[in-house]
């Protein structure tokens, strides 16, 4: 029991720091200014525990890495088309914009696939692999995944609160253009190794 303490508040504290100031924090920003934070939150959860699970599996027993350069890609190319979905979304009448923000499913969906791509080959999945090769595995998928949703939880909160005080315009401007440098960011960084 006290091995599982360990790996889990050691992992919980790693994570927490890797994840301040990284781009999925500021991605769960986005979304937080766009959709409910419920669905933002759920989605975030979703992703990362089956993310972490990955990394955990190969920390802890395969000792491998996962090929992410593709995955890296679509990841980029993902995020180009959420800019242009948000941007898109601008033009929803009021009684639609109402409708819109009661769904939860398609924010979930949406949230669930960006962060499980952006967070596959991310540093926290890294960091979360070589955690479970020297903590016990479930307590490093606990820690590194609690560490996780409350970094992005703060920025959920961060993001609500930005959203009540500017314009949705700017709000949805803002955010689209923020999809648009992740995509470009992650894409400048994946093409090369894919074509190398």
């Amino acid at each position: 029991m006290e091995s599982l303490i360990l790996s889990t508040a050691v992992s919980f504290g790693v994570i927490f720091v890797a994840e301040l100031g990284d781009k999925s924090q500021l991605m769960a920003l986005t979304f937080a200014t766009r959709f409910r934070a419920w669905p933002v939150l759920i989605g975030i959860t979703l992703a990362t525990s089956v993310v972490h699970a990955l990394s955990v599996g190969i920390g802890y027993g395969l000792g491998a890495a996962l090929p992410t350069d593709w995955i890296s890609v679509a990841a980029g190319v993902a995020f180009l088309g959420f800019a242009v979905w948000t941007l898109r979304g601008d033009t929803l009448s009021d009684d639609e914009r109402g409708r819109a923000a009661r769904t939860t499913r398609s924010a979930v969906i949406a949230v669930t696939t960006a962060f499980f791509l952006a967070e596959l080959g991310d540093k926290t999945m890294l960091a979360t692999i070589v955690l479970a090769t020297d903590y016990g595995w479930f307590g490093t998928w606990l820690g590194s995944t609690l560490g996780m949703v409350a970094a992005d939880a703060l920025a959920i909160v961060v993001g609500r609160q930005i959203g009540k005080r500017l314009p949705e315009r700017a709000v949805a401007i803002g955010a689209a253009a923020l999809f648009a440098v992740f995509g470009a960011w992650i894409l400048a960084e994946a093409v090369p190794a894919v074509l190398a």
